[in-house]
Parts: structure tokens; sequence; C-alpha cells
């Protein structure tokens, strides 16, 4: 029996959200997640901040990446990074929370392209990401 598109994405986050030990590590939050688009949340703590005070860039990217990833695994087809940038805007601070919305622009046969941005709780853009994704081998569930 055919399962819908929107079950599908959900259960293909569930099984990629139960092996994510360091998104979880984190406190990275699944938000909500339909085919090809994922939304998730970061609340900046102490241990989130660098050097300047800020939000360490490397986790804003990890949030970016993370959105990005279950995006484009949303199909139940088991799909990589190929290529990611990400540009900064503005910096994140202490007490905020970030949020990454991920959707794709386009996926063709083994190869994606999905945007995230990233926002903050008053929805001012941080940072702007795009991944660039390839499928292998495999399924996140049995179908």
């Amino acid at each position: 029996m055919a399962i819908s598109d929107q079950l599908r994405a959900q259960k293909s986050a569930d099984a990629l959200w139960a092996n994510d030990s360091a998104s979880q590590a984190l406190g990275i939050v699944l938000e909500r997640v339909a085919p090809g688009q994922a939304t998730l949340s970061l609340a900046i703590e102490q241990r989130h901040t660098n050097g300047h005070d800020i939000c360490h860039g490397g986790f804003i990217f990890t949030l970016a990446d993370t959105a990005f990833a279950f995006a484009c695994n949303s199909y139940n087809q088991v799909t990589v990074a190929q290529h990611n940038s990400i540009t900064f805007i503005t910096p994140g601070k202490l007490g905020d929370t970030l949020t990454a919305t991920a959707i794709e622009v386009d996926r063709s046969g083994r190869s994606g392209i999905y945007d995230a941005t990233v926002v903050n709780q008053d929805n001012t853009t941080i940072a702007v990401f795009r991944g660039h994704s390839r499928t292998i081998k495999g399924q996140l569930f049995e179908e």
C-alpha cells in the first residue's frame, strides 16, 4: 500500500532523527518536515558562543546543514551533501532562538539543490545557505 508524500517525509525524518546524535547533542530541535522542506531550530546558549561573544558560525552552519539534510532526505532515499556554502549576514546572539528553513530549489536524477535561510526570533536574517545533494543507495526506512 502506497503512503502519502507527507507521511513518507515524516517517517524519513523520524528515522534520520533517531540516528542524529550530533544534532540532538547540540540542542537542535526538529520543528517541521514536508517533501523537500524542513525547519529546525536552536536556542543559543553560552556553549554556542565564540570569543566575540556571538554565536559561533560553525553552529549556524550546522543548523542550516541539518535543515538541508532533513529536506533532501524527505523522499526516503539516502541523500548526502555534495557541496554547501553559507553567507553570514548578521550575528546570532546569546539568548536568540535561530530557525533554519530549507526548501528544495531543484531535484533531478541523483542531484538536488536546496536553499536554507536562518533567522532569529525577530525574523532577522542571520545567514543564507545553499546545499547541493547527491542521492546514494539505500532507504531510511523499509517501504
